[in-house]
């Protein structure tokens, strides 16, 4: 939510009113409040509500509610000041603002109705029910800038030194402070050099000095395991939102590929973006 939206109904909350109590034949058009001639409807009033972060949607309905109708009184009563008053940039902002928000619900829909269980479960065994199992590994390193501290180092190491000590005094990348930790990971997720360096070492060994783009390593293997495929709950999200995206990317080809489109902007000169006296002159 912007900071004016957040604006609106801090104020409306500090100016919460009793709410009466609501009518059981209640509809989306059932008139809440009226700003000279103009009424605001319990569905504006919600369709509000389902825009607002959960922090406020969490608040007691009875604040929830003052807080929102006072806000669409506060906006009535501004807005009615522009009616007629309006400029060529007013009218063109609401233009964007209503084929943004249409298209953004043709897009809605479309990733809506792109997760059902079927899909899931197709995803799932497409991207991981039949995969193999990988070996991920546990390691260390020390990033310096030359081959020759690189070497210096290794050779402090092989006469006993401590490598997570050596990595907090000289290693200059974010793992330091951690004695060169790295974590878990798997193929695919560190430079090929380092990832070559790293299946070629037995849990405890430290590697000879390896250049990757980002300068010189010692790379210590702590441990190794084997990583099964994850249930399908645990990756849930990850393949409901390429679902999502892939829906999204589709419905978006479809409908500009199907569109009958004239582009004319051969010859306009793209500067003309910051030329914002254009919005005064225009009919």
């Amino acid at each position: 939510m912007s900071k004016l939206a957040g604006f609106w109904l801090g104020t409306a909350m500090a100016m919460a009113l009793a709410v009466p109590a609501a009518a059981q034949d209640a509809t989306a058009d059932t008139v809440v409040a009226t700003v000279n001639g103009t009424d605001i409807t319990l569905g504006e009033m919600i369709v509000l509500s389902e825009q607002l972060p959960e922090q406020y949607r969490a608040l007691p309905e009875d604040v929830l509610f003052s807080g929102i109708l006072d806000q669409l009184i506060q906006q009535t009563a501004l807005a009615q000041t522009m009616e007629g008053k309006l400029s060529r940039k007013d009218e063109i902002a609401l233009a964007n603002e209503r084929r943004a928000y249409m298209a953004s619900a043709v897009l809605s829909d479309a990733a809506d109705a792109a997760v059902t269980e079927e899909a899931l479960q197709q995803a799932y065994e497409t991207n991981f029910a039949g995969a193999e199992p990988t070996q991920e590994y546990n390691a260390a390193h020390i990033l310096v800038e030359t081959q020759e501290e690189a070497q210096a180092l290794k050779e402090e190491i092989d006469g006993g030194a401590d490598f997570a000590e050596l990595a907090r005094e000289h290693s200059s990348d974010g793992a330091a402070a951690g004695g060169g930790a790295l974590g878990w990971f798997g193929p695919g997720m560190m430079v090929q050099p380092f990832e070559d360096a790293v299946r070629a070492l037995e849990p405890g060994q430290v590697s000879d000095p390896i250049q990757t783009q980002f300068g010189w390593h010692l790379v210590k293997l702590n441990e190794t395991r084997v990583a099964e495929a994850p249930a399908l709950e645990e990756v849930r999200d990850e393949l409901a939102a390429e679902l999502q995206r892939t829906a999204i990317e589709a419905r978006i080809a479809e409908l500009t590929e199907s569109a009958e489109i004239t582009r004319n902007d051969e010859g306009i000169d793209p500067a003309l973006l910051r030329e914002q006296m254009l919005l005064d002159q225009a009919q």
